[in-house]
């Protein structure tokens, strides 16, 4: 865990994370963002959060073995809206899960929610994961790698050791 002045490489992964964020040519629903030549262009991250400076000062770089995962979660309000997860070496699915409005619980299934909102994301070796905005503060994300639970497509996938290179900001505190 790093806070504050990261080195080299994360810094270069962070340069790295902007040119993809901003050469990004397939978003589902585009967002009109500054360029920093002033013009326009559909983008993924709004303009504050893109054009920021440092983009990222806090790295977290985690390891994790075959059955080792993640608890649904929303990252802590400390950091500012615009998170990077690069997966690195084993594939897995992510799964996304709406927060309950007004509070911070998954929507489970009950008579007040019929259905619950449950998507799953396949990341492989090298995957980028850019969260803002609504996916960022009102959806949880985890990633259950318990035996049964890591499918795709109606197959499970073969659990290896599997490394999360993670990138936020901190808020700042007047």
């Amino acid at each position: 865990m790093r806070f504050g002045d990261l080195p080299a490489w994360a810094i270069e992964l962070s340069s790295s994370i902007r040119d993809a964020v901003f050469l990004e040519d397939h978003v589902s629903e585009p967002i009109n963002s500054v360029t920093s030549n002033g013009g326009t262009k559909p983008c993924i991250l709004p303009s504050n959060l893109l054009w920021r400076e440092p983009l990222f000062d806090q790295l977290i770089v985690n390891v994790y073995h075959p059955g080792e995962g993640i608890c649904a979660h929303v990252d802590l309000m400390r950091f500012e809206d615009g998170i990077g997860i690069l997966s690195l070496e084993s594939s897995c699915v992510m799964h996304f899960t709406r927060v309950e409005e007004g509070g911070s619980d998954i929507v489970e299934h009950h008579e007040n929610h019929p259905l619950t909102i449950k998507v799953p994301v396949l990341l492989t070796a090298g995957s980028l994961v850019i969260m803002s905005r609504e996916a960022r503060y009102l959806w949880k994300h985890e990633i259950n790698r318990k035996p049964g639970f890591q499918m795709w497509e109606g197959q499970e996938l073969m659990q290896e050791r599997r490394i999360s290179i993670t990138l936020r900001k901190l808020c700042q505190v007047d």
